[in-house]
């Protein structure tokens, strides 16, 4: 559901707002609640006549709530999907592996109150409407941890209304949700992955449980992709290598009308925007994957485009701003209930 055009538009983060709102989404292992703002109520003085009974109105879809969040961008909706959430023990020096900066990094996370220990990790899958297309970026881990199908079906988007699939990359967390019990989940959709990253998952010689039930098993559903191509109307591929060798973003529409879908290519919300040079623990190349960090950051800011990152607290949505040469700030999009 678009947002009423009729409705004033929500002011901007101001400097200190977006610091503050930071702090509240590195503390933030709670799901948000979906239920509305309590009415005060009042008791007339005088019973009032019963009224007749109104017809009920055709239910809506939930603009936002418990799992799911809508944002209109231009002439597309797009929806963040949570696929849950997982204990994280520690966030160092997963999430900030530079061995020579963990003290640095540690400070960051006290300046942002984030906390560093007994925290949780987002999964967060997004669905663009565009036209008459329908598309969702990857599928969650799958199994019984996954949440994606639960909160598709809150959002009222059924597997089935799903027109095509994109995968950034093959890691088992944007690939579990592909099959349901070794059938397609989202048997009506159109496959797609870049040609590189997926045979590379697929001609290992042991590949794990995961490419093999999502990927190899699919293998005649898959339409393989290049970087820089134009898949479907208004979305191109975006090379992104690092934490993936073939790792491929998605761009949908442009400027303040467009949106950057990072997957796994934002890293961190907080140290990998911050900090030049910072990597994670489970990138491939972590040196190339903190340029190629720079590189996209830059371009986000630069064209005023949208950004989503698989791993950001949910709502994972909304702007980056520069902070300085190398350095940059995640800024979460207000929550918006209609």
């Amino acid at each position: 559901m678009a947002p009423d055009p009729a409705a004033p538009a929500l002011p901007d983060l101001q400097p200190n707002a977006r610091r503050d709102t930071l702090r509240l989404l590195g503390a933030a292992g709670a799901v948000l609640a979906a239920s509305p703002l309590a009415r005060a109520q009042t008791t007339p003085a005088t019973p009032a006549t019963p009224a007749t009974p109104a017809a009920p109105a055709t239910p809506a879809l939930p603009m936002n709530g418990n799992g799911f969040y809508r944002q209109r961008i231009g002439d597309m909706t797009l929806t963040v999907v949570s696929d849950g959430a997982a204990p994280l023990a520690a966030l160092l020096p997963t999430w900030g592996a530079n061995p020579e900066r963990q003290a640095e990094f540690a400070a960051t996370l006290t300046e942002y109150s984030v906390a560093a220990a007994n925290t949780v990790n987002h999964f967060n899958p997004v669905v663009l409407e565009m036209g008459t297309q329908r598309i969702l970026v990857d599928t969650g881990r799958g199994g019984t941890g996954g949440q994606l199908a639960a909160n598709l079906g809150r959002a009222g988007i059924e597997p089935g209304s799903i027109t095509a699939v994109f995968i950034t990359h093959g890691h088992g967390d944007h690939i579990g949700g592909l099959t349901t019990n070794g059938s397609p989940t989202f048997a009506n959709a159109q496959h797609l992955m870049g040609e590189a990253e997926y045979n590379f998952w697929a001609t290992q010689a042991s590949p794990s449980a995961a490419v093999q039930a999502n990927l190899i098993a699919l293998k005649d559903k898959f339409t393989l992709v290049q970087p820089g191509q134009t898949i479907l109307p208004g979305l191109t591929t975006v090379a992104t290598p690092g934490h993936t060798a073939g790792h491929l973003s998605l761009l949908a529409g442009s400027g303040p009308s467009g949106v950057m879908v990072l997957g796994d290519a934002g890293g961190h919300f907080l140290l990998s925007l911050k900090h030049e040079g910072a990597y994670v623990s489970f990138d491939t190349d972590g040196a190339l994957a903190a340029r190629t960090r720079q590189t996209i950051f830059d371009r986000i800011v630069t064209e005023g485009l949208w950004v989503t990152g698989y791993h950001f607290p949910f709502q994972a949505l909304g702007h980056l701003r520069r902070l300085g040469v190398g350095s940059y700030e995640y800024e979460p999009t207000v929550w918006n209930w209609s």
